[in-house]
């Protein structure tokens, strides 16, 4: 009987978590990861106990006085990375079992890609959407730092890049425990922070936009992308999204006006 194959050699991985009081989330997803070769925790101003329990757990933890924004913080923890492969996580989020064996497959030997991306399952109202905008909201969070980085959005930031972009098999699990009420208060703050930057761009809002921007993205996600089969989690979702969408142009529009009467007085 022939000897069995060696091994085929794996890229050395680096995942990388910003934080901030997220002790009653980062076990699970660190948990997920134990195949990683280092974990780093960039923690901002926690007072819950996370970086203690990071350290614990094995992550070299790094903390940041100042608050970028989203995209900017998640590059800084990016180059704190000793390997050049980075797997991108938030602490609220874990991998599926297939999505834990993905990975190492993917980077034996010579990977197909040097970016990756992956489907994202969000719980919302006590399970998992699995249609319309809630699933399966692609995310790119594995790639070499050098072919890929954060884009510099303050929210809603992503993974920018020139490269192909391959797909893995399995689910990067969004088990978010806040509650509607929190859920509601984040959503405020994102769209101040997207007309925000709209504003820095130089862009405006019409009427067509605030009142048809909503009913667009019902028809694309509730009906199109069946959403409606996500039963009433699924209908409260596009329904805050719709709302999202219209409030994100209205807010567009006040800056504009208050901008004026500041030019006029």
């Amino acid at each position: 009987m022939a000897p069995p194959s060696p091994p085929v050699p794996r890229a050395p991985l680096s995942v990388v978590v910003i934080t901030r009081n997220a002790a009653d989330q980062l076990a699970d997803c660190l948990a997920s990861v134990a195949f990683a070769d280092e974990v780093v925790v960039l923690d901002s101003g926690s007072s819950d106990g996370t970086v203690d329990l990071a350290r614990r757990l094995g992550a070299r933890v790094e903390t940041a006085s100042d608050w970028p924004g989203f995209g900017p913080q998640k590059q800084r923890a990016v180059g704190l990375a000793r390997h050049d492969w980075v797997l991108c996580l938030d602490a609220d989020e874990r991998l599926s079992p297939q999505l834990q064996a993905a990975i190492p497959a993917v980077l034996a030997g010579t990977p197909a890609h040097a970016v990756w991306r992956m489907a994202r399952a969000n719980r919302f109202l006590g399970r998992f959407l699995r249609h319309g905008e809630g699933y399966p909201d692609w995310s790119v969070r594995l790639f070499r730092r050098d072919r890929a980085r954060w884009s510099d959005d303050a929210v809603h930031e992503k993974v920018v890049t020139t490269e192909p972009v391959g797909t893995l098999a399995g689910d990067l699990l969004h088990e978010s425990a806040e509650s509607l009420e929190a859920y509601l208060a984040k959503q405020n703050r994102y769209t101040t922070l997207q007309a925000e930057a709209l504003a820095a761009r130089g862009a405006s809002a019409t009427w067509v936009h605030v009142a048809l921007s909503p009913l667009v993205r019902f028809v694309k996600f509730y009906l199109l992308r069946l959403g409606f089969l996500d039963g009433l989690p699924g209908l409260v979702h596009i329904g805050i999204g719709c709302f999202n969408s219209m409030i994100k142009y209205a807010k567009l529009r006040a800056l504009a006006q208050e901008q004026a009467a500041r030019r006029r007085a």
